[in-house]
């Protein structure tokens, strides 16, 4: 590992190491409930850049106050009156820092709450795992501000939930919440506490597998979605000759077979 993530270089992410490699990283722009300007996605690009280089292990991805995320940061969208050339690398640079979250092969838990909005949604479909809290609420309203997605909803959030529920979202503005939320797909997981507390217990679960394991997961995975069939199973075969002849894995392996290793149980 070669890059050093330095926390002082960035002014809207606020990023905290914790042990076993897990870094939480906060949208830290409260006061406008964590929306994303030009600036934010700059350092989400940076960020998700290092992060595979520099030895993390897992991302924990939270927003600073009371929201997620709102979305795009539409004052600054007003201020800036874009062309549609400069709108279009906009949302480019987007897509960019997306798709090194999704592809970056570091799993990234998106703890959520409050808001979770537009732009918001697109940051938080492209983590790995999701986990709402019982204040998250989740909503495409760029049909009502006379918008449309440039962040990779289309893409990510109708994988999640389907064409039908993703063209709903957008032109009716609906909102959705609660276990309906959850039974969707917007979230694997919903809790009556902290969505912080269960994504850093679960950073620490995937930490403690061996990386390119990880790598596998949340990657390759991402990628066999793109392809044909015939291509995915081809490149699944690839992997798993690579990731399950791996030297760090004898040893597990070795766990198993002498049954030393925790076996899986249902949960109680």
């Amino acid at each position: 590992m070669t890059a050093q993530i330095d926390p002082a270089r960035f002014a809207n992410l606020a990023i905290e190491a914790r042990d076993q490699g897990i870094q939480i990283v906060t949208l830290n722009r409260p006061s406008k409930r964590n929306a994303l300007d030009a600036a934010t996605i700059a350092e989400l690009v940076e960020y998700f850049s290092l992060a595979p280089r520099a030895g993390v292990r897992a991302v924990v991805l939270a927003g600073a106050g009371d929201h997620f995320c709102a979305g795009l940061d539409l004052v600054e969208h007003h201020e800036a009156d874009r062309s549609p050339a400069e709108f279009m690398h906009l949302c480019l640079r987007w897509h960019e820092a997306f798709n090194k979250m999704e592809y970056g092969g570091v799993p990234v838990i998106a703890a959520l709450k409050g808001a979770v909005v537009g732009g918001g949604l697109e940051l938080a479909s492209a983590a790995h795992l999701r986990v709402m809290d019982q204040s998250t609420y989740f909503a495409l309203p760029e049909g009502q501000r006379g918008l449309f997605t440039g962040g990779g909803a289309t893409i990510r959030v109708t994988d999640l939930i389907g064409k039908a529920r993703m063209i709903d979202m957008m032109m009716t503005g609906r909102v959705y919440q609660g276990e309906e939320a959850a039974d969707l797909g917007l979230a694997q997981y919903i809790v009556d506490g902290s969505s912080l507390d269960r994504a850093i217990d679960l950073a620490h679960r995937a930490a403690q597998n061996l990386p390119l394991t990880n790598f596998a997961i949340c990657s390759g995975i991402s990628h066999m979605q793109n392809m044909s069939a015939l291509d995915a199973a081809y490149a699944e075969a690839v992997l798993a000759g690579i990731v399950n002849t791996q030297p760090e894995a004898r040893a597990r392996l070795a766990a198993f077979a002498d049954k030393s290793a925790a076996r899986v149980r249902p949960n109680t």
